[in-house]
């Protein structure tokens, strides 16, 4: 089964938890509302839990104005006959076969993809033990047509630096790592979870997918998400032994498309 699989069927991808082991993070097929019918079930909508639930996502990802690259993504109103919000899960693996693709860093893979004695002789990063996060690339799909451009930053990623359409597989700016060590506990079941940019070379307080602190969905114009430092504070352990106090605008769910 594909980590997407594993995502979208029992909420555990965007989101993930520990190893690859992952049992609630990244989306449920749960009463989706929102994806055109053209994109179907194979198209996700990703949402924040500051302002949704799987049930009710109310927000989840658009871009802002035509797809092209550099075009902001912003939250929009969930609804099942907006094309810019069509998104679809690609290269959805782990980030231990995405560095063996050269997609991310040996850095990036040390923390988040260690794999001892076979990609790294053993592990001195997120945790002293063996972790392969869920990591892939969200492509702009309207109407269900692959776009060629993923979500994104333009660089690598710095505090306050916003998120548009870019070329996918380019380069790891496009690569998002379910940050497993780092969900919270209470959410280890739930399916919400910060998601790191493959960019980030920042590994006490990676830059993770954020909606901005000072803003709403329905504010005009549409504020734009950003990537930031993780907020709270984690002891490299498992989320059933960890107790971070992320967020809720750094943690993020997914549905399916269409029911």
């Amino acid at each position: 089964m594909s980590i997407q699989s594993k995502v979208l069927a029992t909420v555990a991808t965007l989101v993930t938890v520990g190893g690859v082991g992952t049992a609630g993070v990244l989306g449920t097929a749960a009463v989706a509302t929102a994806a055109t019918s053209t994109c179907g079930q194979t198209c996700i909508d990703i949402f924040s839990y500051e302002f949704g639930n799987h049930s009710t996502p109310n927000y989840i990802l658009d871009v802002q104005g035509q797809g092209l690259i550099g075009q902001p993504i912003i939250l929009s109103s969930a609804s099942d006959n907006n094309p810019g919000e069509d998104f679809r899960l690609v290269s959805d693996s782990t980030v231990a076969t995405l560095y063996a693709a050269h997609m991310v860093t040996a850095a990036l893979a040390l923390h988040y993809g260690c794999i001892p004695k076979v990609n790294f002789p053993d592990c001195f990063g997120q945790t002293k033990y063996a972790v392969n996060d869920p990591a892939f690339q969200i492509e702009y799909a309207p109407g269900g047509a692959f776009s060629g451009l993923c979500v994104g930053v333009a660089g690598t990623a710095v505090q306050g630096e916003g998120v548009t359409l870019q070329s996918c597989g380019a380069s790891s700016k496009t690569v998002w790592v379910v940050d497993q060590y780092d969900q919270p506990v209470d959410f280890f079941f739930h399916g919400y979870a910060p998601a790191i940019n493959g960019s980030d070379t920042n590994f006490s307080q990676p830059f993770v997918l954020t909606f901005p602190q000072s803003g709403v969905p329905t504010d005009v114009p549409s504020p734009q998400l950003q990537v930031d430092h993780l907020s709270g504070s984690t002891h490299g352990w498992p989320p059933i032994l960890n107790y971070p106090s992320i967020n809720d605008n750094q943690l993020w769910g997914g549905d399916l498309g269409p029911a």
